[in-house]
């Protein structure tokens, strides 16, 4: 249900708890022009009657019409049954004072919500005034208490408009408490994923310290006994040996970059490679941009100061990004390079592109196109806040079906920042 939906519903919940008073003020209006007109058999009998019918109409008949036609037509009803009773009772009664107590009170159940509903107040009254003057009452009386009524009309406009500005705020506020609830729930699911994954790869290093060790040692044994080897003992060393090295190294590049982007400690400012980051930050996106062909183009660019996990989060993101966003067959490129005292990132995309009422809420919290369950909208937010708290900026070029490029300028030394001695 939309929140306007809701609001409408709880709207109508609040008309349907004040009907019972409603209902019970008219009863009482009647009781006192009963004791008005007490011993007045043939006016008693009128009251009777009228009350009769009224208790029909109201409990019965614009309930029947509320169920089947809505709210408009069953308020129509409501107040054309209301205007002719009371017609009907002041020509009747020769328009007592008791009779004009019901005028405002039954102003007090208009909305006042629409033009429709300011409508109905108007013919109300007018229909009401000019029957009592053609009935030859006093003017005195219709003057005051329909002045009386215009006051009770506008408590229950701003009655209603209060109750629906409430609303829309409790709605916003439940709204807001569902996200942060989400969102905690992400960050939890991140925060765990995070540690399972440096648990993981803390396990992977020690057998694999092993396995490197043992295999380094054959190979360097085999390669000194190399001459008087068989020789399919002399393919292993010239080339499985030194492929299984080569992937073995491999192995424990991605899982010291998992245990290093995992790390949830406070990190300072160090002197780092960004093109090193940048390696690593294709390790791990690796998973999302296995269907698609990645090129690189890694410039010279010294040692730059900042906070490196950092700046692989960022890469990471951006390429993960680029890979969702990009079909099978498609090119997700990477590309660094020195611009005087600025680094230079890009990462480019042959993917689907983006319309500008997208990048105008590119970097805002929780924004995502992505399909439900498969972004929560934080990522392009976190480089966005990475970069500038480096003294950075994030710019994006893209235009629908040709693709996107994101671009992220660096100080090789962020302002207020100094190196530390690095630990790479």
């Amino acid at each position: 249900m939309s929140p306007s939906s809701e609001v409408d519903a709880s709207t109508e919940h609040l008309r349907r708890e004040l009907n019972d008073i409603r209902k019970v003020g008219g009863f009482i209006i009647l009781a006192v022009l009963f004791w008005e007109f007490r011993g007045q058999w043939q006016m008693v009998r009128l009251l009777v009657a009228t009350a009769v019918v009224l208790g029909f109409i109201h409990g019965v008949f614009i309930e029947w019409v509320w169920r089947r036609r809505g709210a408009v037509w069953a308020e129509w009803m409501r107040m054309t049954a209301n205007a002719v009773t009371f017609a009907v009772l002041g020509w009747g009664t020769k328009w007592p004072v008791a009779l004009w107590l019901y005028l405002p009170f039954n102003m007090l159940w208009f909305d006042g919500v629409g033009g429709w509903e300011r409508l109905r107040a108007i013919a109300y009254l007018v229909f009401v005034d000019v029957v009592a003057l053609l009935g030859g009452c006093d003017p005195f009386l219709p003057l005051s208490f329909t002045a009386l009524a215009a006051i009770a009309f506008l408590v229950a406009d701003k009655r209603t408009n209060l109750h629906r500005t409430m609303m829309r705020q409790v709605l916003q506020q439940r709204e807001q408490l569902q996200k942060a609830h989400e969102r905690a729930l992400e960050q939890e699911k991140l925060s765990s994923l995070g540690m399972m994954a440096a648990g993981v790869a803390h396990e992977i290093n020690n057998p694999m310290s092993f396995v490197t060790s043992n295999v380094s040692s054959l190979y360097k044994e085999l390669q000194r006994h190399q001459q008087g080897l068989p020789e399919p003992l002399q393919e292993y060393v010239t080339e499985v040996l030194p492929e299984t090295l080569d992937g073995i190294r491999r192995v424990n590049g991605i899982v010291s970059d998992l245990r290093r982007f995992s790390r949830g400690d406070a990190e300072i400012p160090t002197e780092y490679d960004l093109n090193d980051e940048a390696r690593a930050a294709l390790r791990i996106a690796h998973g999302q941009l296995g269907h698609c062909k990645v090129e690189t183009d890694l410039g010279e660019l010294g040692r730059v100061v900042g906070r490196s996990r950092q700046i692989a989060q960022v890469l990471v993101n951006l390429l993960v990004n680029a890979g969702q966003a990009t079909a099978p067959g498609g090119k997700v490129h990477l590309s660094t390079r020195q611009e005087g005292e600025w680094v230079r990132m890009e990462v480019r995309d042959t993917g689907s592109g983006m319309s500008p009422e997208v990048q105008s809420r590119l970097f805002q919290p929780f924004f995502t196109t992505k399909p439900m369950g498969m972004g929560t909208g934080l990522g392009l937010a976190v480089v966005h806040g990475i970069v500038t708290a480096h003294g950075g900026q994030v710019m994006v070029s893209s235009q629908p079906g040709e693709g996107t490029c994101f671009t992220v300028l660096l100080p090789r030394e962020p302002p207020t920042e100094k190196a530390v001695s690095s630990g790479h």
